[in-house]
């Protein structure tokens, strides 16, 4: 190849990258088809749903962590019950749809968020994100001891190599085990993702026909209302009039971009997506939490971090891949539960 080719293919290769940057245009997004839109949807729930992480930090940097998870889940949960009761939406019926209602307000929020949430007032928001993510791997963990079915190689393998990528994360910080906050951080992040495997055990066993969003809504003012209430019985809240604006603006954050947008953001991606390829964000969330979180918080980035987080990233990763290659049982008839 002369030089006057190679030019224009250097040319040629350049506009037909700019294109594809420029269909992700948000400016033109509105004009382009339905799988352009869900693919924007998708980036932007990557990018939100790491940013929490950042949001939550900055947040319980100025008032006390529990205050501001429940008023968070509490905000985010009546937008939703609001929305449905605006759309004459079908309440529960019955203490079948009620229990399991109650329980996974238990599970997801009021342990799961509220921890992990408190989880990163005493450690960055980097490693709370990247132990976020590690929830499949405790899956595999209670299948193992279960007992229930086989579990495949694919999956065993897969949460051996997410926990070899968990030691290479904290290899560098041994020695911060030695310090009460640090170690009280981690802690109660180990037991948010462990409740969190549960509640996704728990919602596989229970498929209800009600309204999942619906319920959802209902979940976060349950655990948000009752989280407010224990911070305010134990002393651990502040008065509205003494919540900073820093504090104001992460929760405005997480109820904007991390709730209401993302959701709808991923809801639609779900809906004109493979779920496979919408699942992505499972893995590009603790990315974007590192990367902001050294670059907002200064938050050290290291080569232990960065190598450990995608290699536990990637036992996530065939966890997930070894799971969805299992068909789904038959679920028998059943008249009303």
């Amino acid at each position: 190849m002369n030089f006057p080719d190679f030019q224009r293919f250097i040319i040629q290769a350049s506009e037909q990258s700019l294109k594809r940057i420029a269909v992700l245009n948000p400016l033109t997004i509105h004009k382009k088809g339905t799988r352009t839109k869900a693919l924007f949807c998708l980036a932007l729930v990557c990018f939100f749903w790491g940013t929490t992480w950042i949001a939550s930090k900055e947040g319980v940097r100025h008032m006390p962590a529990l205050q501001m998870a429940g008023m968070r889940q509490l905000m985010g949960g009546a937008c939703f019950v609001l929305f449905f009761i605006y759309k004459k939406e079908v309440w529960p019926k019955g203490w079948g749809e009620w229990r399991s209602i109650l329980v996974l307000s238990f599970l997801n929020f009021l342990l799961s968020n509220s921890l992990s949430t408190w989880g990163v007032k005493f450690i960055s928001a980097g490693l709370g994100s990247i132990m976020g993510a590690i929830f499949p791997l405790w899956l595999v963990i209670i299948g193992l001891f279960s007992g229930g079915s086989r579990m495949p190689s694919k999956a065993i393998a897969g949460m051996l190599l997410g926990f070899a990528g968990v030691c290479i994360v904290f290899y560098e910080h041994l020695k911060d085990f030695r310090n009460p906050e640090f170690l009280f951080g981690i802690s109660i992040s180990l037991i948010a993702t462990w409740s969190w495997a549960f509640g996704t055990l728990y919602t596989k066993k229970h498929t209800a026909t009600f309204n999942p969003y619906f319920s959802l809504g209902l979940q976060m003012v349950i655990s948000g209302f009752a989280v407010v209430l224990l911070s305010a019985l134990t002393g651990n809240s502040v008065s509205l009039a003494a919540i900073p604006w820093q504090s104001w603006a992460a929760m405005g954050y997480l109820l904007v971009f991390g709730s209401l947008i993302s959701f709808i953001a991923y809801i639609y991606a779900l809906k004109n997506l493979p779920t496979e390829q919408v699942s992505i964000y499972a893995y590009i969330n603790p990315i974007v939490a590192v990367l902001l979180g050294a670059a907002i918080f200064s938050e050290k980035l290291t080569v232990f971090i960065a190598v450990g987080g995608l290699v536990t990233l990637l036992g996530v990763y065939l966890v997930n891949k070894a799971f969805k290659a299992i068909p789904p049982p038959e679920q028998p008839e059943t008249e009303g539960m």
